[in-house]
């Protein structure tokens, strides 16, 4: 088992990564007599709700859960509620721990759930996929969404520890797997060009789930967002680079439909997007804008826009992301591999541009 410390001004919390981990009570911080609410979906409970249970039992823990409906169309208002009714008929309390036991969705949810249930509670992560595991589960953003934007109703909350047990990814559907590589692959692209060079040389290893491999990519992946948590827990600054292509992304998520593009397909898309424009704003070389298309090709991602939107159907989704400021588009750019930034106020017409140069060919 591998530990990455969360270390934020007034605590710190572990995440701990390993193969088995579920059945670990050590990775559990909780006690005998402790209340739990385990908030999770059919798909992952057929697996893991019954290890996670029966693990809990044995440290003496009184254990309640709550299925929502699995999909990323059921991020809303309604799936939280479902929360907060299984937790006031069951009389839970502020000494209770919601478990998020789940992918990015779930930990989402359960996360900001725990964030305003009598104005916060404790909760633990428990991602059982690779995007949560190297994303979504660390540093303490949480939300829903609306129809007209994604994670728009949310909050700032950290768990008090986050358990990844590697063993999970082998019930994952091989596009999940993929999904989660693109955010893997972001974190080389951002911050950390050995890292992305790692990633060229053993891409197919965490393709195939090769167990030693998965441990040393997400341990790195945790580490560098642990530090980057640490220096901005509410994204006012170095935080905001974690979100490359993510303002594209997200324009194609809210575009065609929550779920009808994973997450993680939708950023590798944004990804190229960015690249493609910090080519043209004259940074990136056209040989490191070939190198990320071939990393993100090779790890089964797509890396031109779904062929039903056109370009001028992404400003409008762009112009409502969180990080427009004063009504001017920011964006997550790259100077070079392993070197991100944020460009402010960039010409619309450049960045249509660069969307048109990433667009189905016929």
């Amino acid at each position: 088992m591998q530990c990455v410390n969360v270390e934020l001004k007034e605590r710190r919390y572990p995440i701990y990564i390993g193969a088995g981990l579920l059945s670990d009570e050590n990775c559990y911080p909780l006690k005998s007599g402790d209340k739990v609410m385990i908030v999770t979906n059919p798909t992952v409970a057929q697996y893991y709700l019954t290890p996670v249970t029966d693990t809990l039992e044995r440290k003496g823990c009184l254990v309640e859960h709550v299925l929502l409906p699995d999909g990323e169309k059921y991020k809303t208002l309604a799936s939280l509620d479902l929360i907060f009714t299984a937790l006031l008929q069951t009389n839970h309390g502020r000494d209770t721990t919601i478990i998020a036991l789940g992918g990015g969705v779930i930990g989402d949810i359960a996360g900001y759930a725990a964030a305003s249930y009598q104005r916060g509670i404790r909760f633990i992560q428990i991602p059982t996929t690779l995007l949560a595991q190297v994303d979504s589960s660390v540093g303490g953003k949480t939300a829903v969404n609306h129809e007209l934007g994604k994670n728009m109703i949310g909050a700032f909350y950290q768990p008090c520890c986050v358990i990844i047990d590697t063993l999970t990814l082998k019930s994952l559907p091989k596009r999940e797997v993929n999904a989660g590589l693109a955010e893997v692959i972001k974190y080389g692209a951002i911050l950390d060009k050995d890292f992305f060079s790692w990633l060229e040389q053993h891409i197919d290893n965490l393709v195939a789930l090769e167990q030693v491999y998965l441990q040393q990519c997400i341990s790195r992946c945790c580490q560098i967002k642990a530090d980057v948590v640490a220096n901005d827990e509410i994204e006012q600054g170095d935080r905001a680079l974690l979100n490359l292509g993510h303002t594209f992304g997200h324009a194609i998520e809210t575009h065609l439909g929550y779920g009808n593009w994973l997450h993680g397909e939708a950023i590798a898309v944004g990804m190229m997007m960015a690249a493609v424009l910090s080519e043209k704003l004259g940074y990136l070389t056209y040989d490191d804008v070939g190198r990320l298309e071939k990393l993100l090709a090779r790890a089964n991602l797509p890396t031109v826009s779904p062929d039903s939107m056109q370009a001028e159907d992404y400003l409008p989704h762009m112009m409502r992301d969180k990080k427009v400021l004063a009504g001017k588009l920011r964006l997550i750019l790259l100077k070079a591999l392993g070197q991100a930034y944020v460009a402010t106020n960039t010409d619309q017409e450049i960045v249509l541009d660069a969307i048109r140069s990433c667009t189905q060919v016929d």
